[in-house]
This record gives C-alpha cells, structure tokens and sequence, in this order.
C-alpha cells in the first residue's frame, strides 16, 4: 500500500517542487502583497505573480509552457513583438499631448529624464553584458515597460522575465524612489516656484501633432515606428472626435485584454532555472541605478533650463519625464503640495510625463537601429 501511495505522489507536481520553485513562489507572494495591499499597479503585478506561480508548477506535468501549450501560445505575440505596440495604441488613445504642446519647452524634460538608459548601459558594458543585453537592461532607465518588453524580445530573450519584472516592479515604486531623489536636488525655494497657466490649444494642433511626430520619428530613427506609430494612431482616433467606438476599443478592450496577457507572459518567463541567476541581481540593481539616473537628469536638466529663462520651471516637474504617467507628474504634484498646498503643477508636469514615453520608444529605436 505504501509503494502504491509513493507511486501516486510520482504522478503530482509535489515530488518535482524544487527550491527554486518555492523561492519564485515568494516572489509572486510578494509583488501580490505589493498590488494588493500597497495598491501599487495591481494591473500588472497582479496577473505577473500569477503568471510567476504558472511558471514555478513543475512543466513536464502540466505542459503549459511546452510548444503547444496555453502559454506557448499566448508567449507569441510577446516574443514577436505584437503586444508592446498594441499596448502603445491604448496609451495613446488614453493619452492628451496637449498639455506638452502648451509648454513645448518641457518636452526636452522628458528627453533628459532618458539618460538613465544610455548611463545604465554603458554600466552594464563595464559589468560584462553583451550590447544588445546592455540596451535591453539600460531601456528599464525609461519606466516603459512595453518598450523593455519590446526590447528584450528582439535583444535578449533570456533576460525578457528578470528586465521586465525589474521594469514593473520599479514603476509601481515610483512613489517611493522619486521623493527622495527630488528633495536632494532641489531646494524648498525652487520646490515652491509657481508656474503660469497652460495656453488653450487648438484641435487642429492635436490633430497635425501626431502626424508630424510619427513623420519626424519614422524618418529619424525609423526602428521606432512600431511602438511611436502605434501610440500616435491612438491619439489620433481620441482627438480627430468622431471615431468613439474606435477610441473605447483601443483603450479599454484592446489595451485591458493585452495588458493582462502580457503580464501574465511575463510571469511565466520567471521560471526558476531562468530567473534565479547571479545576472538578474545585476539586472535589478543597474535597473534601480538606471531609474535614480533619469529621476536626476530631468530634475538637474529643468535646473539648468532656469539659469537662461525669464519664467522658471518648477525643477519638480523634471522628475516627470520618466514614462510613468501620470504617477510620477502626481507625485510631482504631490511633492510641491507640501511646501505649498495652493501651488499646482499637475498638469506641468504632465507634459515632460508624456513626452518620456515617446523619448523612451526613440530611445529604443536608437538601440535597435544601431545593434541590429
């Protein structure tokens, strides 16, 4: 009878756990406590924990992550490159550029916030990583993670799960790692500079902004066209105002349904013989240098802004030029709001926030233009 039972227990998934598995369990247990309880981008924390238990479920049983498995399948649009930009349509329908068209100024904002990418990869070359491992760690620096998934595909597949958990993991941190990094470099005078109103823009500047950059981008640096085309197009089915249903698809069915499988294949890629690796610790701490770099770059770049302007910049807003929109322009407000409660910058710093997430798919064009 006993043999029997042993025999039985051969046939479950509990004689195949191994320490690996467990350990990645705790990680899945805790980026689900940090959606969960902290309400930090449950969106994508989520279904990447439970993509993380998936992937830990001993796979010569359950056959889930084999070719011809459910996740197999699911993974192709991810490791073809079809979900990023997919996912860059509903931002953009989602997205409003006027607050950037109405301080065009702060768009270089959102350029300067991308230094962490390249300090990041030029670190990872002196660590030992190839150059197309490089820019696929050095593009966490921009906060987008559909780009660092886009990245990772076509650069360096091994490190799509370690990069991409990285990337989401630091963004749902980023309530915590911009306040310090914005009170260092500033000072409580220049935390209290107020800013004037935003100009009223105009519907045919919303409408011709989208062509223009997606013209500009393409013929600059045209390996990024999928990710900036995409995010152009939806912005402009929102403001064109005629075309709702397409608007509604784009962003709430197409980018809620991509969102919830990418993150769930990005999970699954933690298996533990693939993430538990000495590389992904180097991984996660270039990735944190690379976020504190570009909270850095914008907030000195919008300092140095002042010394030539007649009206100041809250340097406050450079901190917003990662591509984590809108929580780091909130946390931004946030921040100013402390030392004055009627001072509002909100919509200041919307506009290098969403400029970062078009410096951010440049920056991965640059990378793949010149690495391929």
């Amino acid at each position: 009878m006993l043999q029997g039972i042993l025999q039985m227990l051969q046939q479950t998934a509990f004689s195949h756990f191994t320490v690996g598995n467990l350990l990645m369990f705790g990680i899945a247990t805790v980026l689900l406590y940090v959606a969960v309880k902290k309400d930090a981008e449950p969106l994508l924390l989520v279904p990447i924990s439970f993509g993380i238990v998936l992937a830990n479920i001993p796979p010569q049983l359950t056959g889930i992550l084999d070719e011809g498995g459910l996740i197999w399948y699911l993974k192709q649009g991810m490791s073809l490159g079809i979900f990023p930009p997919l996912i860059f349509l509903g931002i953009g329908a989602l997205t409003d550029f006027s607050f950037m068209l109405s301080y065009p100024l702060t768009m270089f904002l959102g350029g300067a916030a991308q230094i962490g990418i390249f300090t990041a990869f030029m670190m990872a070359r002196v660590l030992g990583f190839t150059p197309k491992q490089s820019a696929t760690i050095g593009i966490i620096g921009g906060a987008d993670g559909p780009t660092t998934i886009y990245v990772a595909s076509r650069f360096s597949p091994e490190l799509l799960s370690a990069v991409a958990i990285a990337a989401y993991s630091y963004i749902a941190l980023i309530p915590i790692l911009q306040p310090p990094v914005s009170k260092l470099l500033t000072t409580k005078k220049e935390r209290m500079i107020r800013m004037g109103p935003p100009r009223k823009v105009s519907k045919a500047e919303r409408i011709v902004f989208p062509i223009i950059v997606t013209v500009v981008s393409a013929a600059l640096v045209p390996q990024s066209l999928p990710l900036v085309g995409m995010l152009m197009l939806g912005n402009l089915l929102r403001e064109v105002g005629n075309v709702k249903r397409l608007v509604e698809a784009a962003s709430r069915f197409i980018l809620d349904t991509v969102t919830v499988i990418l993150m769930l294949c990005v999970g699954a890629s933690a298996r533990a013989d693939m993430f538990l690796k000495p590389e992904t610790l180097k991984v996660f701490g270039l990735g944190a240098f690379a976020f504190v770099c570009s909270l850095a770059g914008g907030i000195l770049f919008a300092k140095f802004m002042n010394l030539f302007l007649k009206h100041k910049i809250n340097p406050l807003i450079g901190a917003s030029g990662v591509s984590a929109v809108p929580t780091s322009a909130r946390v931004a407000q946030r921040l100013a709001s402390e030392v004055d409660p009627t001072n509002f910058i909100l919509m200041h710093a919307m506009s290098p926030n969403v400029a970062g997430v078009v410096g951010s798919a440049v920056a991965a064009g640059v990378f793949l233009t010149l690495l391929k």
